[in-house]
């Protein structure tokens, strides 16, 4: 048999060698271009996409700040907040979910547990405290936002979101309430949308009372199940700080109905009540009258839902006369017991003035010319001194400058420049005419005689309490001497004089000294066009005279009737004696003063 001497045969041609090699190089070709692009989206990621993915996937709740409350002087609220949650379920979610995952602590470990759809249902409706076969029909359908429950305590929406049932998500809410109702209404102030302050210190204190909101963050997937080992971030909520006040709500109360019954009674178109310490400037009460219930400003005509006192300008008429008699005694131009002989009518520069009651020629005292309320002795001591110092007499006792006490649109009143005061006004605003203010700025210049000449602002919030409890006290704004102590002894005198010997004898209360003074003014018609529609009637005092402890005002807008007719003096004496009783203020023991009206 021939023996074969040939090469063994491989089985492939030389052209199949080349189509395997060339396979072989695509395949390793596509297998470095797809690994390439992997390496560039999940490595480099240059475009972002893992990014912007996970923030598709992320799901933010906000939780709400529970906005400060605002207290009175001896922490009684009147204005708080409740922070409550919605229950809300995309039903969509929910109802295609047989079964969710779960983290869980199992055998001390996180572990990813599926529960079971009806379970989770089950749990979370003895969460809320309701039937499953009525949470079942809540969250079983095609709405995309379906409220399940409201009014949840942060404590229940806390359960609710660890329970992680499908579709299920909370919905912070706040709600203010006003729990003394019209007491200090205007002072407190109401939200706009529940939310941001709209008038009152609930407008002006809006960023200090709101707080910072928190935040919920969490993971879902496509199918719109949270993730449960995904993203998890909880920030909390920083709770806005409280704000007490030196207001005294009973007491503030007690004012509300007394102007409210004063008003009532003379068919006033407003009036108002102001009650201030004359030692340290805190207001303890600021009535207006037809105050708004802050729960339902909508109930009071708009004009109604500010703080008067600080916002309404008007001239003072003869309260005035005290910055008249004390600019004198401190320039040395006159004292108490000075005499003046007082004609019937007196003129100077042209300008004749007249007293509100008819007289022969008269001898008076200083302390007559205020005790009696006459403008002829007024103009008789205040021209001794020269315009540009009775613009700067008034200037010193605060007028022409804002209380600014926190409120919204305080007014700083009219206090035109000496310069431009016509010949007869460079004489009225020695009695409260040509020269407007607030009551607030009336008040704020009568504490600062009260208190020995040295004038303390009015002061209305107390401190800013913080989440944690601790007080931050409202300083101080810097005081000042605006007379000598000396002078403003003397002007206390003349202004007790006043009710012992003048004609403010209604303003009197049994057991206590009291020293006061009242101004009738012309009030302009709301057109500025129609000349003078009423009047303006005020008292302003203070007690016990021993040694003064609080100033109270009393105003009212155009009441109907005799301007002579009409008194505050029981108004001013019925605050006034409640505020002495609720301080447990002693009765006077000194001698009461009873300086000459008329001069021998």
């Amino acid at each position: 048999m021939a023996q074969n001497t040939g090469k063994a045969r491989t089985g492939k041609t030389p052209s199949a060698t080349r189509r395997l090699r060339l396979g072989l190089g695509i395949m390793l070709t596509l297998l470095l271009v797809v690994g390439g692009k992997l390496f560039l989206v999940q490595g480099l990621d240059v475009g972002g996409m893992a990014e912007t993915a996970l923030k598709n996937r992320l799901k933010p709740i906000e939780l709400p700040a529970e906005r400060g409350s605002i207290l009175d002087a001896n922490g009684t609220v009147l204005a708080s907040s409740v922070i409550r949650y919605n229950v809300v379920v995309d039903q969509t979610v929910n109802t295609n979910t047989e079964s969710f995952p779960r983290l869980e602590k199992v055998d001390g470990k996180d572990t990813v547990v599926k529960i079971p759809r009806d379970q989770g249902i089950e749990e979370l409706a003895t969460v809320l405290g309701i039937k499953k076969d009525d949470l079942k029909a809540a969250v079983t359908g095609t709405s995309r936002y379906y409220i399940v429950a409201k009014d949840i305590r942060p404590d229940v929406e806390d359960r609710i979101s660890k329970l992680q049932v499908p579709g299920i998500v909370t919905e912070g809410t706040s709600k203010r309430v006003y729990p003394n109702g019209s007491v200090a209404g205007g002072i407190v102030g109401f939200l706009k949308d529940g939310t941001t302050g709209q008038a009152g210190l609930e407008q002006t204190q809006d960023e200090v009372l709101k707080g910072t909101a928190g935040k919920r963050l969490f993971e879902i997937g496509a199918d719109g199940l949270r993730i449960p080992v995904g993203v998890d971030q909880f920030t909390p909520a920083v709770n806005g700080k409280d704000i007490k006040l030196t207001l005294n709500s009973d007491l503030q109360y007690f004012a509300q109905q007394a102007i409210q019954s004063q008003k009532d009674k003379l068919s006033a178109e407003w009036g108002i009540i102001v009650v201030s310490d004359a030692k340290n400037g805190n207001i303890i009460a600021m009535a207006d009258t037809d105050a708004p219930d802050p729960n339902d400003p909508g109930k009071v005509a708009a004009k109604d839902r500010g703080v008067r006192a600080v916002t309404a300008a008007y001239e003072p008429g003869s309260v005035e006369k005290m910055i008249t008699a004390a600019s004198a005694i401190e320039e040395g131009t006159a004292r108490p017991l000075d005499k003046f002989i007082i004609p019937p009518s007196y003129t100077v520069d042209g300008q004749t003035f007249t007293d509100a009651f008819e007289h022969g020629t008269e001898k008076r005292t200083l302390a007559g010319i205020v005790g009696y309320s006459m403008n002829t002795g007024t103009v008789m001591v205040g021209r001794r001194l020269s315009k540009e110092k009775r613009h700067d007499w008034l200037q010193k006792f605060g007028i022409g400058e804002a209380p600014d006490i926190g409120l919204p649109a305080e007014s700083k009143g009219i206090l035109t420049p000496a310069d431009q005061w016509d010949g007869r006004q460079q004489y009225t605003v020695l009695f409260g005419q040509g020269v407007a203010q607030s009551t607030l700025q009336t008040v704020r210049a009568y504490q600062s005689i009260a208190n020995d000449g040295v004038m303390v602002q009015p002061r209305l919030i107390d401190s800013y309490i913080n989440p944690d409890g601790t007080e931050e006290k409202v300083p101080a704004k810097p005081t000042r001497q605006v007379v000598s102590k000396n002078t403003a002894k003397q002007v206390r005198d003349i202004l007790e004089s006043a009710v012992t010997e003048g004609e403010i004898k209604d303003a009197a209360i049994d057991g206590y000294r009291v020293g006061a003074k009242t101004g009738t003014s012309e009030s302009p018609c709301d057109d500025g066009k129609s000349g003078f529609c009423g009047y303006t009637a005020s008292m302003v005092g203070m007690a016990p005279m021993d040694d003064p402890r609080f100033i109270v005002e009393v105003v009212l807008q155009r009441p109907k009737g005799s301007i002579y007719g009409i008194t505050n003096g029981p108004v001013f004496r019925s605050v006034m004696s409640q505020t002495l009783r609720t301080y447990n203020v002693e009765p006077s023991t000194g001698k009461p003063v009873r300086l000459p009206q008329y001069a021998k």
